[in-house]
């Protein structure tokens, strides 16, 4: 789906225009994405475009669709149900950049075109989660290990792991300790 910030200048000034549509953004997202994106359902988009006031464009819409991902662990596929809004403004040059907060999304449109498809996997792309995991992944207390590693969480090392020195920097365990005996003195 794409837009004419032209025309919806021209056309949607006094009222919004309102739309429902199912997009299919499978291919463009298994092909930008093959190793983050292991397939995606039609993605549902519910909202509206309005022109605001100086010409510049408010895009809102409810988003709904399920991705599969691979699990972060494992990499085993993961469906991930999405649902969530998306707010943009769209302006048609740098200096509208200043009308707006920094927490504002903004965006400058190019050559004319509002490409909705490609908002939308962006968006959709910064809903998956840093750690995605499969059910029996949540629920199993043991990490996976094999010979000589395994797998950690950051920030819950065991304490003999903390206290063990390195042999080769044993000497530089007491050395602010020895300098600070020098400085009393």
């Amino acid at each position: 789906m794409k837009l004419s910030l032209s025309e919806l200048q021209k056309e949607y000034r006094h009222e919004p225009l309102k739309f429902d549509e199912a997009l299919d953004l499978k291919a463009d997202l298994m092909d930008r994405y093959p190793d983050e994106v292991l397939d995606v359902t039609p993605v549902h988009i519910n909202g509206m475009v309005s022109v605001e006031d100086g010409g510049d464009v408010l895009f809102y819409t409810h988003v709904s669709a399920t991705l599969t991902v691979p699990s972060t662990r494992s990499l085993t596929p993961v469906e991930l149900s999405m649902d969530f809004d998306v707010t943009e403004f769209y302006v048609a040059s740098q200096a509208a950049l200043t009308r707006y907060e920094k927490t504002d999304v903004v965006l400058v449109v190019e050559d004319d075109v509002i490409d909705v498809d490609k908002a939308i996997a962006d968006n959709l792309l910064l809903q998956i989660p840093m750690q995605v995991l499969t059910k029996a992944e949540q629920s199993e207390d043991e990490l996976p290990e094999g010979q000589d590693w395994q797998v950690t969480i950051e920030g819950e090392a065991e304490e003999s792991d903390s206290k063990t020195v390195d042999p080769r920097l044993a000497k530089l365990k007491n050395f602010f300790d020895d300098s600070s005996k020098d400085d009393e003195q």
